[in-house]
């Protein structure tokens, strides 16, 4: 079964678990705002409370003034009447401003709060979850929590409110023509019933496709180029046309609970007013009744069936936001694997000693990356790591800044445990240049300083210098002030690459690593950037992850990895002269006649270790 498929299903396994005392967590983040929750709740109840008047007003106006033809005071009702409802419009107005406002304010620390915990959350989280998931989680999912608080609790406590106040008024008026009223009421629970499962179990199914399309459409907007490089548009629409169709097949599917129900619950509120009329009438003309307070009844029961009919509506808003809840709430109760120790030993800026001893990784199980690594980096030195794709390379890298942690061996900095290191600590040290460069939605000045306001302009300026990437900013409309759209848009690869080694240096890193950092520049910008490269290597250790060997050959040492072991170590001229595999690798890219004449590679018996085939380490 695909990681996808599992994720789905899991997604679906959360639909079915209710846990109802989640709502002592939610009260925690209402707690803040009592002080504008509560008037608004008042004001729900007067609300609900001065709504039922109405019918009141109606058979006084014609029990006291219509029938018998008096006008005395019947201006005095209709201005009472319409006080009445001016007050309504009042409260309504500030109970409607009040609870957005709450709401507003409850999303804003829910959301602010995962978003924290998202931050902190190791990578492998985000190798776990896609990331369209996770976006639900901070949109859909939280709306469904402002719902609850602006639309669902409120609403039900005044439509229960309202539910007791019209039957009680409705018995002090008449208790058998309220019996007679009352009899289509178990018709309506049964309808009540029925609509609830239906449209909880279409709400779970729209819930679940609506996170599949989030899931599909981020994976397929982020790699557009991709797609489109392969002609693959097609297929993409193809699979998106039929996740796209389970989503509107599954709210067709609950249209039909919808589409029953409503008309349903008119029609029995009509057969109950229907039998006020003819009970009542009856009742009126034997004189037991008057007309006013027939009249009365039947707006008591159009009132008495509406907000049956809205908690059975709002009870959708309420199923929504307790799944949503146990899903945010899932999120916030993950433990963080990777933090820092509750005593750290070290913090500050490291040395740059590095030690790798007897390390073995596995990103799952026992399907190891890394297999029994040991390797030392002085301070101010240089190692670089080559391999075929797959070999562990990168991995040591993201082990070094612990993204994840091994499960055997130790990783050392300056001699302690990186375990043991302050994790934001043990991370400032670090600058990284990755082949594939991150921009963020900003300026250039932004995207080179990344939010440390300590970096001065003088020092953006200067680190964009030393990588020659000032030739293209000064040229830029706006400069160093120049937007830089989602992604880096509408910048090159390379000038994206100067940006990203720019930033690096105005960092001043004890420890510099760069993955693949010139694989996407040209010759010439490569040439440009490789003194300031140079230079800034010169005093600090710096870990070097390339294919090309021009990048490599002034490393003091060259770690030869495959299938996650250390194959090989030492200087550019030491491994060439040991001619094993990283000498294969340097005579395939650039010894004479290599493209042209097919390479001799060591069999098995030459060296026991197993050798990989000349197009795992080609280009």
């Amino acid at each position: 079964m695909s990681t996808a498929v599992k994720q789905f299903h899991e997604e679906e396994a959360i639909g079915k678990t209710y846990d109802f005392q989640i709502a002592r967590r939610l009260l925690r983040y209402l707690r803040p705002y009592l002080r504008m929750l509560i008037p608004a709740l008042v004001l729900t109840l007067v609300l609900n409370l001065l709504g039922i008047l109405q019918p009141k007003f109606t058979q006084y106006a014609i029990d006291w003034y219509i029938l018998p033809r008096k006008t005395d005071g019947l201006m005095l009702l209709v201005g009472l009447f319409f006080g009445v409802q001016f007050l309504r419009l009042v409260f309504s107005y500030l109970q409607t401003v009040l609870l957005n406002t709450v709401g507003q304010y409850v999303m804003f620390d829910i959301r602010r709060e995962l978003y924290d915990k998202l931050q902190h959350q190791e990578v492998a989280y985000y190798d776990r979850n896609p990331v369209g998931r996770i976006m639900t989680r901070l949109t859909n999912d939280v709306d469904s929590l402002n719902e609850l608080f602006t639309q669902g609790v409120t609403d039900v406590l005044g439509d229960v409110v309202m539910i007791v106040a019209i039957i009680g008024v409705m018995l002090w008026m008449d208790v058998r023509l309220t019996l007679v009223t009352l009899l289509t009421v178990p018709l309506l629970f049964a309808a009540t019933t029925w609509f609830r499962k239906g449209a909880r179990r279409g709400y779970d199914m729209v819930r679940t496709r609506i996170a599949r399309i989030n899931a599909f459409l981020q994976e397929h907007f982020a790699g557009a180029q991709t797609v489109q490089i392969f002609n693959a548009e097609a297929k993409s629409v193809h699979k998106f046309d039929v996740i796209n169709a389970d989503y509107r097949k599954a709210n067709i599917d609950t249209i039909f609970f919808y589409a029953v129900f409503f008309p349903l619950v008119d029609f029995i509120g009509a057969v109950g007013i229907a039998l006020v009329i003819w009970y009542g009438g009856y009742r009126v003309m034997n004189g037991v009744l008057t007309l006013g307070a027939l009249v009365a009844f039947i707006q008591y029961s159009g009132f008495l069936f509406q907000p049956i009919r809205d908690i059975s509506d709002k009870y959708n808003v309420l199923q929504a936001a307790v799944v949503a809840s146990h899903r945010i709430f899932k999120t916030l109760d993950l433990p963080i694997a990777i933090k820092t120790p509750e005593k750290s030993m070290k913090s500050g800026r490291a040395q740059g000693y590095i030690e790798f001893e007897n390390v073995w990784f596995a990103y799952k199980d026992e399907d190891w990356m890394l297999k029994d690594v040991s390797f030392a980096v002085r301070p101010g030195q240089s190692v670089a790591l080559v391999g075929h794709t797959g070999s562990g390379k990168t991995t040591i890298t993201n082990l070094l800044m612990r993204f994840y942690d091994i499960q055997r061996g130790r990783i050392l900095l300056d001699g302690v445990d990186l375990r043991d290191w302050d994790l934001q600590s043990l991370r400032e040290n670090f600058a990284v240049v990755l082949q594939d460069v991150f921009l963020f939605s900003g300026t250039v000045e932004s995207n080179i300083r990344l939010g440390r306001e300590t970096i001065s302009d003088e020092r953006v300026t200067w680190a964009a210098n030393e990588v020659h990437a000032n030739k293209f900013v000064e040229r830029l409309k706006d400069g160093y002030k120049a937007e830089v759209r989602e992604r880096g848009a509408g910048l090159s690869v390379g000038q994206k690459q100067l940006i990203s080694f720019a930033r690096a240096l105005a960092f001043d890193p004890a420890l510099l690593i760069l993955d693949e950092a010139t694989s996407s520049i040209d010759t010439e910008t490569e040439q440009l950037i490789q003194q300031a490269i140079e230079r800034v290597m010169r005093d600090r250790t710096s870990i070097v992850v390339a294919h090309r060997l021009s990048t490599v050959q002034r490393a003091n040492q060259i770690i030869v990895l495959h299938h996650g072991e250390i194959r090989e170590q030492g200087t550019h001229q030491e491994l060439l002269a040991h001619r094993g595999l990283y000498w294969m690798l340097y005579k395939l890219q650039y010894a004479d006649g290599a493209r042209s004449e097919p390479v001799t590679l060591p069999t098995e018996e030459d060296d026991p270790a197993p050798i990989t085939s000349r197009l795992q380490f080609s280009e």
